[in-house]
């Protein structure tokens, strides 16, 4: 069985495929997009951390980012529908089924590319809460 941390980030790429405007959801793409194949979106951990909650149980903050590339005259405003698409597909269910005890919007990035200035990967971080078992990473 994937950890709870893998399930977390496979329902939330799963939920992000109902994201309007895209033409595809990636999970940790590392391969380049090639320009017909914006806008996407890619999901992928970042740094987290764990403490410990009571004997035996471990408490984790995963952040992780959801990146939205777009291309076009104006990037930033060609991204602003996708964003909020996805975003609100995110927070309608902040457990994630049960998976976690909640998600919090932490950070927003923009990045430009200045080779190709009309291309934009525009970085939404969110905080997952969730809890596992010390010993046991699959398991609450």
């Amino acid at each position: 069985m994937a950890s709870i941390r893998e399930q977390i980030l496979q329902s939330l790429t799963t939920k992000l495929a109902a994201t309007a405007g895209v033409r595809a959801v990636y999970r940790s793409r590392a391969e380049a997009f090639g320009r017909a194949e914006a806008p996407v979106l890619v999901v992928q951990p970042s740094p987290g951390r764990a403490s410990r909650v009571t004997t035996c149980k471990l408490h984790h903050t995963l952040e992780v980012d959801v990146i939205v590339h777009v291309r076009g005259n104006t990037p930033e405003v060609l991204a602003d529908p996708i964003i909020s698409s996805a975003h609100a597909l995110i927070m309608a269910d902040t457990t994630i089924g049960g998976l976690a005890v909640d998600i919090v919007p932490t950070n927003d990035d923009p990045q430009i590319d200045q080779a190709d200035m009309n291309s934009i990967w525009w970085v939404h971080t969110y905080e997952v809460q969730f809890r596992t078992r010390e010993a046991d990473l699959t398991q609450a």
